[in-house]
């Protein structure tokens, strides 16, 4: 099947829901000129979008239906299966030829459902979930891991470089889910780290940030130390990304592991502590409030430090 590559001001892009990140990345689409209709559960959160000229849509059927692109990016596969298949769903409005990229973090089984039930009626479906938490839909440097049929994908690469700064095809439908939830292991065990050396430095007696500007120049270096640690030094929990998508995301890392037969104990030991986050009623803050549940446990709280 011929896919159409992407171009500013022809190609009709659909856009449902716009979250913490979703909001950014759907305005870098806007800015380059493509014509984009929207669908959001929370329509007021979408008017910067409306005044760049966005359409608004009733359902992601009618979304589907005006669009030769359509963008997802949901909460939880739940919310994946009823915006693809539901009654008003994107499945039952989109035309032949159309594309359907799915960002949302879910279930590779479920994005394989989705290209099939897509190729069945003559559509195109990547399952493309990203990394960069909010700081990256803003600057447009997110890591975009991509599954799907390769003329499909490179029809929109055009869209994909409007929004991250690395973009890797992973192969077959289901991949780039894949891909994420390998990331996803690597921040939960990247964060639990970040968080006890702080414990550990605040109990020590360190001047906190003169510690991170050491172990920031070492091999310790990475992402979550520059952008998460300074905010929890700061006391500031606000999201980048949902601790309750993260633990969503855990336990799709977990339950895939355990259909192929294999376990992931440092994974296992993260989720339950983030479980804890949530008990502790944080699951709207951001992923770095894993911090809160730490010093619950230790009964510390560290004052917020100037940087």
């Amino acid at each position: 099947m011929t896919v159409q590559v992407a171009i500013p001001t022809v190609t009709r892009v659909g856009w449902i829901d716009t979250g913490v990140m979703g909001l950014s990345m759907c305005h870098h689409i806007l800015a380059a000129g493509y014509r984009v209709t929207l669908y959001s559960r929370t329509k007021p959160k979408a008017q910067s979008l409306f005044d760049l000229g966005a359409t608004w849509a009733e359902s992601p059927r009618v979304v589907a239906a005006a669009s030769d692109v359509v963008f997802t990016m949901v909460g939880f596969p739940q919310d994946v299966r009823t915006v693809y298949f539901g009654a008003t769903g994107i499945l039952a409005g989109a035309q032949s030829g159309t594309v359907l990229v799915d960002m949302t973090t879910t279930d590779p089984v479920l994005s394989c459902e989705i290209a099939e039930g897509a190729t069945s009626r003559g559509l195109s479906a990547i399952d493309a979930p990203v990394s960069g938490g909010d700081v990256g839909a803003r600057k447009a440097t997110l890591s975009i891991m991509v599954g799907g049929d390769r003329d499909a994908v490179q029809a929109v690469m055009p869209l994909f470089d409007l929004m991250g700064s690395k973009i890797v095809h992973q192969g077959g439908s289901g991949t780039g889910q894949q891909a994420k939830l390998c990331n996803q292991i690597v921040i939960a065990g990247t964060m639990v780290g970040v968080c006890e050396s702080l414990l550990f430095g605040y109990k020590a007696g360190l001047d906190l940030n003169r510690m991170l500007e050491s172990i920031r120049g070492g091999a310790a270096a990475c992402w979550t130390l520059d952008n998460l640690a300074p905010r929890i030094l700061q006391r500031n929990f606000d999201p980048g990304f949902f601790v309750e998508h993260f633990v969503k995301d855990m336990g799709l890392a977990l339950e895939e592991s355990k259909r192929r037969g294999f376990v992931l104990p440092g994974l296992t030991l993260v989720h339950q502590l983030y479980r804890k986050v949530m008990v502790l009623g944080h699951g709207r803050s951001g992923t770095h409030a894993l911090m809160l549940a730490l010093e619950d446990l230790s009964q510390i709280h560290i004052d917020a430090l100037p940087l």
